[in-house]
């Protein structure tokens, strides 16, 4: 535990993490492209990402918002942001993405991995906090991070909580 942010190992129990991880791992869920990780125009127009809005603008956007239910009930959060699940491929060669602030107001947010991979989230003091599937990372995302791609795996797959 740090006073910046919080790793939580096997967040959920092993029934409602499978539920989650085959949803977002799935051949049906839907993902859409995005060309710039982090807002920023990437200097590689080859690079790019998939991600999946589950709540948006302080409302449910996806038919897959229910499914957060098992994490919702943990993190106790009072109002939510926004839920984004993020897919970063595999490009055959590590990327740290540009740096950036989720909102610029103070607020929580949380990081939920999916899947193992040699990719990781870098902190503001630059703490990597590696992928590990079923793992939490409590932290402050108005506070500068940025995320990665992975190359031991086909993607690497998280999901991102901004809350109150």
């Amino acid at each position: 535990m740090n006073d910046n942010y919080t790793v939580i190992d096997n967040f959920l129990e092993k029934k409602d993490f499978t539920e989650i991880q085959n949803i977002f791992l799935g051949d049906n869920f839907p993902w859409y492209t995005i060309e710039n990780v982090a807002f920023e125009k990437e200097k590689d127009p080859l690079k790019f990402y998939f991600i999946h809005n589950l709540y948006k603008d302080y409302a449910p956007v996806s038919n897959h918002t229910n499914t957060m239910s098992p994490i919702l009930n943990k993190i106790k959060a009072k109002s939510l942001i926004r839920i984004k699940a993020n897919l970063y491929p595999n490009q055959n060669k590590f990327e740290e993405h540009a740096k950036h602030i989720d909102y610029d107001f103070d607020h929580k947010g949380a990081i939920f991995y999916i899947n193992n991979n040699n990719g990781h989230t870098v902190l503001e003091d630059g703490t990597k906090i590696k992928s590990i599937e079923n793992r939490m990372l409590f932290f402050s995302p108005h506070k500068i991070h940025s995320s990665t791609n992975c190359t031991d795996k086909k993607y690497r797959v998280n999901i991102n909580f901004n809350y109150f």
